[in-house]
């Protein structure tokens, strides 16, 4: 797969809590250069960079994040506000503690409203694979299937692991034709990004792949 291929799968990252407005924007600067899928910022600096990139890149924000234990009244508000200021996709983490109660109704039910608050837009729904068994995994899937997201994401990329190959596989299996795969949290080379698509992956969370191909350049 050519470079700009995997450029094109990647939501280009930058989550850390004491981003800048100069580091926001240099990001946006080379999602578009580079021709990313999108930028994956926080929300308070989405109304910003939308109107930085105009509509010429997608601004994905996150929700719930990164722990997922808001109430689902509180996800809705972020993703309303979100979608607002300018945001063309959620990335929602899920609600771990109802996973290992096996709250599975309250899990589909806040999925259902808070795809149905992303009025369109997409939404992916992060699962926190490092924290799961393979079975809560399985039913996640099933889930996210169900309640109509348009991906199901590994990781948040600040817990105990990131992204895994098998559990790219796993989800692959279990998951419905209408939904797709992002891969995030460890993604360090091109070698990895690789991988990850050829298992099944449509999008890759990282801040390191294009800072791999600016370094390329230099």
């Amino acid at each position: 797969m050519q470079i700009n291929e995997i450029l094109s799968h990647c939501d280009h990252t930058l989550l850390k809590p004491e981003a800048t407005w100069e580091q926001i924007r240099q990001v946006c600067d080379d999602g578009l250069k580079y021709g990313c899928a999108s930028v994956c910022i926080p929300a308070a600096y989405v109304r910003r960079a939308a109107e930085h990139v105009g509509n010429r890149l997608k601004i994905c924000t996150v929700i719930g994040f990164p722990n997922g234990y808001s109430t689902t009244q509180v996800k809705v508000f972020e993703t309303e506000d979100a979608i607002r200021n300018g945001a063309d996709e959620i990335d929602m983490v899920i609600n771990l503690g109802w996973v290992k109660d096996a709250l599975w109704p309250q899990i589909l039910e806040e999925l259902r409203t808070v795809k149905a608050s992303c009025q369109g837009r997409i939404l992916k729904v992060i699962v926190e694979t490092c924290l799961l068994t393979e079975e809560e995994k399985i039913k996640l899937c099933q889930l996210v299937t169900e309640a109509g997201a348009d991906y199901i994401k590994t990781s948040t990329g600040f817990s105990t692991g990131g992204a895994t190959l098998a559990d790219v596989a796993l989800f692959k299996e279990h998951i419905g034709v209408n939904v797709k795969i992002k891969a995030a949290g460890g993604i360090r080379t091109l070698e990895d990004a690789q991988a990850f698509l050829d298992q099944g992956a449509d999008r890759l969370g990282t801040s390191a792949i294009v800072k791999l191909v600016r370094g390329k350049e230099a």
